[in-house]
């Protein structure tokens, strides 16, 4: 897909150009808005109430009989519905069973899932004309290559796929969303995104669970003067919209208690980073990361959070006043694109409801959580340190890792590789940001890993547990050590900006397998999208 700097594609038609944008972030840049709504029409900071996505029960269990562990059947449909998120018009969405974000899957460590992904979306984007086919990526899940969204492994409109999730990892919060091959930005940015939650024993008696264990899904967006979501890439180099959504709601206002609150903040801005922080400079309690529990919390003022990545943290209300608002603000970092209320993301009114004391966890603050085998690792076990560099190539105008892009995998039968390491095996990567304006949450699928090192410093306190995206900012060097576990086959890595990813910053790796092994788990051949022929 090719768009120039200078044209903004709506969903629903064809628009002006965002204010303030800029093809190369050099550094804040700050302005009024992108989007061209009437002044009466613009969603102000804290007018909305705050709502969680709903959960979705499975239709079906049973038991797999290879090895006797129960298994969820889950259904959700990718359809093309609107959204009330304006005070008064409506915004066309693509979303799972018609909303966003999607509904939460939640369950136990050990149950297994099987997700049927039906596409009945239009057969063409009303943006710009591409063809509506899908990739569903279970993000932070460990599953075989054919069910991992795989780029190229996509579903055309009435077609559906059932993907198999193993489940077996500690508990952590995971998200799917679309990785529809070089169109995952436009999709997942038109609402193609969920939480999902697993849960193990030792994380339900440590940290809050039910109301007071609470997803925030947060990304930014803008709007052509009909309502209708505005999208602008600025030539792939990212979209910063004006609006903060949480939970699809622009800055919403939650009622709490006076209690610890266990929040999933997951930033799902398709190129935005946040910089999240309290009004009252009381600290964020990082108990979580993209893998998992951290083996120790981790008190901050703030802390910087690239897109896709997920932290698990705790907020203290207790000794606030009822009637006391405290606001999650959004302090941002080097080249994002400000507007006038991007630095705020959600406020928190506190009420007088009173508090089960029974529930233990409504005053804890755990300071020792959970170890892993991902945090166990020495880097005197690594095997192999790779290196790779992020950046974009002029001539091309691709972004690359190492110089490789997946137009080069596409043209190599996918069958080009970065990386092939052993199953088993421990590496160290070492991933490079030189090319200067940009920040790159860099995503490996199949893997959680540990941060070793940010330009040979220890790493910053927020990502000190389990991690797959790890933000490489400016000018950043990061040093990353993993165990290629437990699945063989072909993986992807890549950018998390989506305008980035889909031009054309994504590479693959294989696992345990040498090119001319016959690969029985290949995401192009081993388990098919199928015609979709259920009465709606």
């Amino acid at each position: 897909m090719s768009i120039s700097r200078r044209q903004v594609l709506l969903i629903g038609g064809l628009g002006v150009l965002g204010a303030g944008a800029a093809m190369l972030p050099t550094g804040s840049v700050e302005a009024k808005s992108a989007s061209r709504l009437s002044d009466k029409e613009m969603p102000r900071p804290f007018q909305s109430a705050f709502v969680q996505a709903p959960f979705l029960a499975p239709y079906a269990t049973g038991i797999d009989p290879a090895d006797g562990l129960p298994v969820n059947y889950y259904r959700v449909t990718e359809m093309a519905a609107t959204a009330n998120i304006l005070p008064r018009l409506t915004t066309p969405i693509l979303g799972y069973n018609g909303i966003f974000p999607g509904p939460t899957i939640s369950l136990d460590q050990g149950t297994k899932a099987v997700l049927r992904v039906r596409n009945q979306l239009p057969a063409q984007h009303a943006l710009d004309g591409h063809a509506l086919s899908t990739s569903t990526h279970l993000h932070g899940s460990a599953s075989l290559p054919q069910y991992d969204g795989y780029a190229s492994d996509i579903t055309h409109p009435g077609f559906f796929k059932d993907y198999h999730y193993p489940n077996f990892q500690p508990a952590r919060t995971l998200w799917y969303h679309d990785h529809g091959v070089h169109f995952t930005a436009l999709n997942a940015y038109s609402g193609l995104a969920a939480q999902y939650h697993m849960h193990d024993p030792l994380e339900r008696q440590l940290l809050p669970q039910g109301r007071y264990d609470v997803a925030l899904t947060v990304n930014d967006v803008m709007f052509a003067s009909n309502g209708a979501l505005g999208y602008d890439d600025n030539t792939h180099s990212g979209l910063w919209g004006d609006v903060i959504l949480v939970n699809g709601k622009p800055w919403p206002v939650m009622k709490v208690q006076k209690r610890v609150y266990r929040f999933r903040i997951l930033n799902a801005s398709i190129s935005r980073s946040l910089r999240p922080t309290l009004s009252t400079g009381d600290p964020l309690v990082v108990v979580g990361t993209d893998g998992g529990l951290v083996p120790t919390a981790q008190s901050v003022s703030s802390y910087r959070h690239g897109g896709a990545e997920r932290y698990e943290v705790l907020i203290d209300f207790r000794k606030y006043k009822t009637g006391q608002r405290i606001e999650l603000r959004n302090l941002s970092n080097k080249n994002n694109v400000d507007y006038d209320y991007t630095n705020k993301i959600m406020a928190f009114d506190v009420t007088d409801e009173p508090v089960d004391t029974t529930d233990p966890t409504w005053n804890r603050i755990p300071t020792t959580l959970a170890g892993s085998e991902t945090m166990s690792l020495k880097a005197s076990q690594s095997v192999k340190t790779r290196s790779f560099r992020v950046k974009r190539n002029d001539a091309t105008n691709l972004w690359t890792i190492n110089e490789d892009s997946w137009q080069d995998v596409i043209a190599s039968g996918y069958k080009k590789v970065a990386a092939d390491p052993a199953l088993n095996s421990v590496e160290i990567w070492e991933i490079e940001n030189k090319s200067g304006g940009w920040f790159h949450p860099v995503h490996i699928h199949l893997v959680d890993f540990q941060i070793i090192s940010r330009n040979g410093q220890a790493p910053m306190l927020h990502e000190r547990g389990p991690k797959d995206v790890v933000y490489v900012g400016e000018g950043e060097t990061v040093r990353l050590l993993m165990k290629f576990t437990p699945q063989q086959g072909v993986y992807m890595m890549h950018c998390h900006n989506l305008p980035h990813e889909d031009h054309d910053m994504m590479v693959q790796f294989r696992v345990g397998l040498k090119e001319s092994d016959l690969d029985v788990n290949d995401p192009m051949t081993a388990a098919k999208a199928e015609w979709d022929d259920e009465e709606d």
